[in-house]
């Protein structure tokens, strides 16, 4: 088999993470209509490899119905439940976890294929390991998910169902922030301020995105559904907000208690995105990091306006979703303004040896010759060159 030129590696790896990132949003939104139609505990086993397939025949599918009958969500909410109605529930919960598992080979086959190529530094390698060890982690964590709603409970854990969302988006943020490590780009110098304003909005955006699941999972927001005021006052009495004991409960298990930290954090994010942006302004930190900060406040106030809307009409389908995604789009936006603040460290070759004595027999022309005004160069995080993985490799 012949080689695939240098330059073809860097190119086909971002494609790859590029799809495997849209296919994680996806997965996301699905898991979410999958959660908003009720769906998630229509099957109620866990077969990795037959549950690709879905029942094929009637007796098939009364089997499935009739485990579906034996949990607490059929019993007491969707007695006398049809066939052709649990199909509906079905498919949804199907298709989410076929999706899940495609995401899975889509991963693993290219990455073999990259690593089989040989031209992987060692830190890039071990990036992509720890991905695809924490994709093969969360098919576990959702089935826990799932076993939280079948014995006592007609719906799943709030706190599993925030658990699955986060790992679901900390894997989407680490294939992000590896692809704009594969893109070469000059090194930016910034204030330090800016760079602490990112990270803590990155951090708030995380925060902020467990407690939305939270809120969806104890489907707070049917239950306050007015603003700017909630349980008749901008800020709700201690007694209301407290008044499970131990205290903290309240933090995951109070309805009141949960909507209202996701309201303050929104506000919080809301104003920090706000500052950043004009603190990148003020500061000329450079074009790149001007627009970061500006599209991450904009993406921000869209969301802070969609949250507020989807609150008053009770949390529609389409509304709940566009939410969602937009929520995507903000740590997205989170994710590149950190990354570009980042100083990048090493060389960042992307280069196959060929290539690299080639730069060598460059530098040192380049040397003779003196050039007096060089072009600034773009470098990428990574060095994907196979002498990486013999000390030479590039952090990210």
């Amino acid at each position: 088999m012949s080689a695939v030129p240098a330059p073809e590696l860097p190119r086909a790896m971002r494609w790859w993470l590029t799809a495997i990132a849209a296919l994680i949003a996806v997965m996301v939104l699905v898991g979410g209509a999958t959660r908003l139609t009720e769906s998630g505990l229509s099957i109620v086993e866990w077969k990795p490899v037959t549950g690709t397939l879905p029942p094929l025949s009637q007796q098939q599918w009364a089997q499935a119905f009739e485990g579906y009958k034996t949990i607490p969500q059929y019993r007491e909410l969707n007695a006398g439940m049809s066939l052709d109605q649990f199909k509906t529930i079905f498919w949804w919960e199907w298709s989410h976890r076929l999706l899940g598992r495609f995401i899975g080979v889509a991963y693993l086959l290219p990455f073999l294929y990259f690593l089989w190529c040989g031209t992987l530094g060692a830190d890039l390698k071990r990036r992509l390991w720890i991905i695809f060890g924490l994709g093969a982690l969360q098919g576990a964590v959702g089935w826990w998910m799932v076993a939280s709603g079948l014995t006592h409970r007609v719906e799943v854990s709030q706190l599993r169902l925030a658990t699955h969302l986060a790992l679901a988006l900390v894997i989407y943020a680490a294939i992000v922030w590896t692809l704009r490590r594969l893109r070469g780009r000059q090194s930016v110098v910034a204030r330090l301020r800016l760079k602490i304003t990112g990270m803590v909005l990155l951090a708030l955006t995380f925060v902020q995105l467990y407690l939305g699941a939270l809120v969806a999972g104890l489907r707070a927001g049917r239950v306050y559904n007015t603003w700017p005021e909630i349980d008749g006052a901008l800020i709700p009495s201690a007694a209301r907000l407290l008044f499970e004991e131990p205290w903290w409960r309240n933090l995951f298990d109070n309805t009141l208690t949960v909507q209202f930290e996701h309201r303050m954090v929104a506000y919080t994010l809301f104003a920090l995105a706000l500052l950043h942006a004009i603190d990148a302004v003020r500061s000329r930190a450079g074009t790149a990091v001007v627009n970061g900060a500006l599209a991450l406040a904009a993406v921000v106030t869209l969301q802070a306006v969609l949250g507020i809307v989807t609150l008053l009409y009770q949390v529609p389908i389409l509304l709940a979703l566009a939410h969602q995604a937009v929520a995507i789009v903000v740590l997205t936006a989170a994710v590149w303004q950190v990354e570009h603040l980042s100083p990048l460290a090493g060389r960042g070759r992307i280069a196959s040896p060929d290539a690299i004595r080639v730069k060598g027999n460059l530098r040192e022309s380049a040397h003779v010759e003196n050039p007096p005004h060089p072009k600034p160069t773009l470098r990428s995080g990574f060095d994907l060159s196979p002498q990486a993985g013999r000390g030479e490799g590039a952090a990210g």
